[in-house]
């Protein structure tokens, strides 16, 4: 078998998936505390065969025993690299007492070897080997996953396709994986079912009396007042940016906990390739470098033209390749913060192993806006460039939007994309956006979209009801493309959070607000009371998943199959 491991001898296995800490030791040093443990990017397979074994794993990541999903013993499982134009073959063997799967997230191939099971396939049973088999046509950061809870519980890790032809590819002096993701102690199935009882059963930032009283005094009674009335009338809060908060996560950079420190090694004068990969469950990332600036080369494994940001943010299942240029020896943080600023991932760049640099504090909490529940209706005050972009749309609310499941719908959706999302508009930094990423390759297929689909985001905060159309996956009937057609996909968010929208098996062409080709993504990130449209060439037979990437969410019901015949 044509498979080569790279794992650092010293670290024993358990120490290098945990990098176990007391809980004594944790109640010392608090809980962004500063150990130096094992880094995880090191485990590595590379060829054109490998195994795969998916099985329990005793970790430790808050100072409490728990048990992970772990592959190859590994948590996230080891990184998969492989060469564009090879046919490959992994056999993933489950050694769990449950069905598990392992989905090649933004790859392209049959059907069969998709890992979704009740849509591709049934999934692998326990004890049970499954082998997938396919070519890699593309290059680029991706990764894998379980489809089933199990992603929450560590079953994850990245995969990195070289390109054939390097011409096009940056000189580079380091090149790491940083898979960012969400940990809890908690059986996934109770967060789900706490999740069901009250949505905002993870949310300790509820708006108080004495909040009001604040805003009164620094805003005055009318503006204060105005400020709540929307979302008093609605019964929403300004503050749903995440289902799942701190209150119970422990957010990971490449396996390690912040009281960790997961290190890697740069230089003065080198450039370091850092591919960032939202592995989070229910978690968008804000990235940033504390004084260095980060040049975006590409994302979901598609080169884009450079474009150099202070700080990015990436939803569940989206991917971001930065080029970051060490001017010095001195230790840089790499800070990846939660979009609700409960909490925070972190790492190090340095020359020096077990150094490491300053850890900014969390950003402010800031609350959803007017424009985050009313679109292209709000005031657009304070928001820059963003109110030329806007636009009024009239959409298609279908009957089965009209029930209990749905508690919101937006008539007037903003279509700009130069909106870097709440809790990072104006924050004094230069923050990528969608309309930063434009593709460096053109589509093959350049016709006219034959048909228009309209699909609307919708859901019940409360009730905890994900849908779309109003439709949860056992209630909707399946999406039909025909084969060999181009078709424009309309996504409508009608809800005030955002959803990482993933289809599988077919590249997804987002299109700028006057329907010109933007970026070619896998995962396109629709934000709240907002509309976009993207282009599908149906060219891959078969069932397919298209699905919001907060693990969550789709296991609530905003999950639809397509089929391609």
């Amino acid at each position: 078998m044509k498979t080569t491991r790279h794992l650092r001898p010293h670290l024993t296995r358990r120490r290098f998936v945990t990098g176990i800490v007391s809980a004594s030791a944790l109640a010392s040093i608090g809980p962004y505390g500063r150990l130096a443990w094992g880094n995880t990017s090191d485990a590595e397979l590379s060829g054109t065969q490998f195994d795969l074994e998916v099985a329990p794993l005793p970790v430790n990541f808050t100072g409490n025993d728990s048990t992970a999903t772990a592959v190859n013993g590994l948590v996230p499982g080891p990184v998969l690299r492989i060469k564009e134009g090879d046919s490959v073959s992994i056999r993933v063997t489950n050694r769990l007492p449950e069905m598990t799967t392992i989905h090649w997230h933004g790859i392209i191939l049959d059907a069969e070897m998709d890992g979704v099971p009740g849509i591709s396939f049934p999934g692998i049973a326990p004890g049970e080997t499954f082998v997938h088999r396919f070519k890699a046509v593309q290059s680029g950061t991706y990764w894998y996953h379980a489809h089933t809870l199990h992603e929450q519980t560590g079953s994850y890790g990245a995969l990195i396709i070289e390109p054939r032809d390097t011409s096009g590819e940056p000189r580079v002096d380091r090149d790491y994986p940083v898979l960012l993701s969400d940990w809890t102690d908690e059986n996934p199935v109770d967060v789900y079912l706490n999740l069901k009882k009250m949505g905002g059963y993870y949310n300790y930032r509820r708006l108080t009396v004495g909040d009001f009283i604040d805003d009164t005094k620094l805003l005055g009674m009318g503006t204060a007042i105005s400020k709540r009335r929307i979302w008093n009338r609605t019964r929403m809060s300004p503050n749903d940016f995440s289902d799942v908060s701190a209150a119970t996560y422990t957010y990971l950079m490449n396996g390690t906990s912040p009281a960790g420190n997961w290190t890697g090694l740069a230089k003065k004068g080198e450039r370091v390739r850092l591919r960032f990969i939202g592995a989070g469950t229910a978690t968008y990332f804000d990235v940033r470098i504390p004084g260095l600036k980060m040049t975006v080369i590409s994302t979901d494994g598609q080169r884009v033209h450079p474009v150099v940001v202070d700080e990015f943010r990436v939803g569940a299942g989206e991917t971001y390749d930065v080029l970051v240029d060490m001017p010095d020896d001195k230790p840089h943080t790499i800070f990846a913060q939660s979009m609700d600023r409960s909490g925070y991932a972190r790492g190090t760049l340095t020359p020096r192993p077990g150094t490491e640099g300053v850890v900014p504090p969390l950003d402010p909490p800031v609350l959803l806006e007017p424009i985050d529940m009313m679109g292209a209706m709000a005031q657009s005050g304070g928001m820059g460039g963003m109110a030329g972009a806007m636009a009024i749309n009239r959409p298609n609310h279908a009957r089965t939007e009209y029930g209990p499941g749905v508690d919101m719908r937006v008539d007037n959706p903003r279509v700009n994309l130069d909106d870097p999302g709440a809790g990072l508009r104006d924050n004094g930094r230069r923050v990528l956006t969608y309309e930063d990423l434009k593709s460096i390759e053109a589509p093959t297929d350049a016709r006219t979209p034959s048909r228009e689909i309209e699909l609307h985001l919708t859901g019940n905060m409360e009730r905890f009801i994900w849908s779309i159309d109003g439709l949860k996956l056992n209630e909707a009937k399946p999406l039909h493309f025909p084969k060999g057609e181009r078709i424009r996909v309309v996504l409508h968010n009608d809800s005030t959070m955002a959803h990482p929208m993933h289809l599988h098996g077919m590249w997804s062409d987002l299109e700028s607000p006057d329907r010109q080709f933007q970026v070619r993504k896998h995962t396109i990130s629709v934000q709240p009371a907002q509309r976009v449209s993207m282009l599908v060439t149906a060219d891959a037979e078969g069932r397919w998943a298209f699905h919001c990437h907060l693990l969550y969410h789709m296991a609530a019901g905003m999950f639809r199959e397509v089929v391609v015949a």
